[in-house]
């Protein structure tokens, strides 16, 4: 499977951003789709996810309530829109793929994409 994400830029805190990512290949044996981020100086973390049948999504915490990941079965592509967005969601964010339900559940994702750096500048 390939991902590629788009959409990253920079935003002024409270401003809202949408990131894309566009997967091909083996697609129709994915479980799931989702993000990660990487702040500088930091480990990557898991930011949100979501099955690619039913749709079932799941969030970090901190971007709870802010966040909202969707899918698009028909084209193969996942959404993150980010709201009132804050300086420490800066990060390089990286698009995943799930196989099946164990890489799924264990938020170890089988493929991770090139990331798009968000920039939230306050």
């Amino acid at each position: 499977v390939q991902l590629q994400a788009s959409g990253g830029g920079l935003v002024q805190a409270g401003g809202s951003l949408g990131l894309s990512c566009a997967a091909s290949g083996r697609t129709s044996s994915m479980y799931g789709m989702g993000w990660f981020r990487q702040a500088p100086g930091k480990e990557r973390e898991f930011v949100t996810r979501i099955t690619w049948s039913g749709g079932t999504t799941a969030y970090e915490v901190s971007v709870k309530g802010r966040f909202t990941i969707s899918r698009d079965n028909a084209k193969n592509t996942v959404h993150l829109q980010m709201n009132s967005l804050k300086p420490e969601d800066t990060a390089v964010y990286y698009c995943a793929a799930y196989m099946n339900r164990i890489s799924y559940s264990a938020r170890y994702p089988d493929y991770i994409g090139r990331g798009t750096l968000v920039t939230v500048s306050s």
